[in-house]
């Protein structure tokens, strides 16, 4: 049943080192919301990599492995779902080639995410992934492209025949690329169990050279009130000392009764200069074993539980990746160790504990920090401003009357005490009040319903532009989407910050690339598509459609440049042509682009 919040006394208004960011990501095969996570979080957790072959599968390249990625590291709202696979010599068109005897099972065509991918299954059960490829094996691509005519859609995800596409160990699939939400040329190479399960490709006996160890850049220490919530923090640099890591002086004196801690940690790779995530973590009170984690399989469908992992208002607003070693009560992961206590310190005056982190690599190379730590002078006292606690194992609604916000069971990984303001905005491009709920630092793990009343009129033939709008942290305006609900436009978002309600009446803009009249002797036309404004949660980015002679065509689209491209083939004979582009936004506005040319 739906908790109603009472509304707290309003309190007085407080406010709450980047070293690496990652300069790709993938996005993986998230399951949507309503797929029973437990059920496979239970099947990750039943996967033993002791069994995990490792004379099966061969090398996806023929040069030598070189990593960019490494399975498991930590990476915006998912954990990284396979290897990356660095070029030979810098760019695109390394062939690529079947590391086991199987046949496609599927085949997906993206803008975003995987961009090119091709999904094997094979005789012993597994599966392995290639994306961001820049070209299939022409038997492949052929296929794609009839279907993609026959859909007529440049975005296709298919399943061809069993059997249709079947390749011998060794056989060459494709070309290393840069397609879809890759934005520099790599192979990302996973290997999934019978369940689809994303494996640790490391554990399978493919080789790479790997004798350096993880480095070590910082602690992050939480004080913990009595709910083991956190009510303040420290960070402290480490260095080199010897052999090991450590900080200045070997005891750390903290005003806290607990504490939890989370270390700042990064693995490397001969022959490459990347910052790559570890393989495990294990954190020793006493010696006695008080956390690990360790990267060898997880569920797609538990993924963006690393929010509740890695510290998020570092990575969210300094990018700044810390390695939780204390658990969150939200926190379904199935990475940790068992029969162990949940990392948290308690700290005692006159007696220090010894405190030991163990970071390894999937080749074995460690990294060690030891220190003491012992309890100082202590301030339960927390400077925290909130109107609104939303508890993590409950239901939840907001309800001001101009603003509705539904949050469902285990929304947060913690209970959420959330400040809720609304201000005015008397300019022309603001409908309604903005409301102030909460901060983009609080992770937000599922989509929750937003509903806003406007605060004037909107003229009838304007509704359907309406949309809600989050300004994110640079203060930028994005369209979260929506629909009206009786008088309130609603929506569905996945973060905490500013919302309001403005209107987008502008048609997106279509630029000429490469496009002229006489485009005898050319191979291709393209043109950038762009709009006045970003989408965020449930919103539609632009749809386009080419046509030529009132025919379909195919223009490919790379996301990263919005530029969409039509490479001529004889489906375009010589003479004049009339070429028709429509470009549309989430709000409906259309833009469309007429010309003549000559082929």
């Amino acid at each position: 049943m739906r908790k109603y919040l009472l509304l707290l006394p309003l309190l007085t208004t407080l406010l709450a080192f980047n070293i690496f960011e990652k300069t790709h990501q993938c996005n993986a095969d998230f399951f949507e919301d309503g797929v029973d996570i437990q059920s496979v979080i239970e099947a990750a957790k039943k996967v033993d990599a002791s069994t995990f072959p490792t004379d099966y599968f061969g090398k996806p390249v023929k040069a030598t492995i070189r990593l960019s990625g490494t399975f498991g590291e930590l990476r915006p709202n998912h954990f990284h779902s396979g290897i990356d696979i660095k070029p030979a010599k810098g760019g695109a068109g390394q062939p690529l080639y079947a590391a086991a005897d199987g046949y496609v099972e599927r085949i997906k065509v993206s803008p975003s995410g995987y961009g090119n991918a091709l999904y094997f299954k094979h005789p012993n059960g597994y599966k392995t992934v290639y994306a961001h490829l820049q070209s299939f094996d022409k038997k492949i691509a052929d296929y794609v492209k009839r279907t993609q005519y026959n859909k007529k859609s440049f975005s296709v995800n298919l399943y061809p025949e069993a059997g249709l596409f079947s390749f011998k160990k060794g056989e060459q699939i494709g070309k290393m690329g840069n397609s879809g939400g890759s934005t520099g040329p790599h192979l990302h190479f996973e290997i999934r169990n019978s369940g689809d399960v994303p494996c640790n490709p490391l554990l399978f006996g493919i080789p790479f050279e790997d004798t350096r160890k993880p480095k070590m850049h910082q602690l992050k220490v939480y004080h913990l009130n009595n709910n083991k919530e956190t009510i303040g923090t420290k960070t402290i640099n480490l260095s080199k000392k010897g052999s090991e890591y450590g900080l200045k002086g070997d005891t750390l004196t903290i005003g806290a009764w607990r504490v939890g801690m989370a270390l700042k940690v990064y693995d490397h790779h001969n022959g490459v200069s990347n910052w790559n995530g570890i393989y495990a973590l294990k954190m020793y009170k006493n010696d006695s074993l008080a956390y690990e984690f360790n990267m060898n399989k997880f569920s797609f469908g538990e993924t963006r539980y690393i929010n509740a992992h890695l510290d998020y208002e570092e990575q969210v607003s300094k990018k700044s990746y810390f390695n939780r070693c204390f658990e969150l009560p939200g926190n379904r992961l199935s990475i940790y160790g068992k029969n162990i206590n949940n990392g948290v310190v308690k700290l005692f005056k006159d007696q220090p504990t010894k405190i030991e982190f163990v970071a390894s690599d999937a080749n074995g190379n460690e990294s060690r920090l030891k220190f003491w730590v012992k309890r100082g002078e202590v301030d339960d006292s927390k400077a925290n401003t909130f109107n609104y606690i939303l508890k993590y194992k409950e239901a939840n609604v907001i309800n001001t009357g101009t603003v509705i916000a539904d949050f469902g069971t285990k929304t947060f990984y913690e209970n959420c005490y959330l400040n809720y303001t609304l201000s005015t905005d008397n300019s022309k491009e603001y409908y309604s009040s903005v409301h102030h709920l909460g901060e983009y630092t609080t992770p937000v793990h599922k989509y929750y319903d937003l509903s806003i009343s406007p605060s004037k009129t909107i003229p009838k033939e304007l509704k359907s532009k309406a949309f809600i709008a989050f300004c994110d942290k640079n203060n930028n305006i994005k369209n979260a989407g929506g629909s009206w609900e009786g008088n309130m436009l609603h929506t569905k978002v996945r973060t905490l910050g500013n919302f309001s309600i403005m209107l987008d009446t502008e048609p997106p803009k279509i630029t000429p690339i490469s496009f002229k009249n006489d485009m005898r002797g050319r191979s291709k036309m393209s043109f950038k598509i762009t709009d006045n404004m970003a989408t965020t949660g449930k919103a539609r980015s632009l749809r386009y459609t080419g046509k030529v002679d009132g025919k379909w065509v195919l223009f490919e689209l790379d996301g990263k440049k919005n530029l969409i491209t039509h490479k001529f083939d004889e489906r375009i004979g010589k003479g004049e042509h009339t070429l028709t582009l429509e470009v549309k936004d989430d709000r409906g506005n259309v833009a469309v682009y007429d010309r003549r040319f000559i082929r």
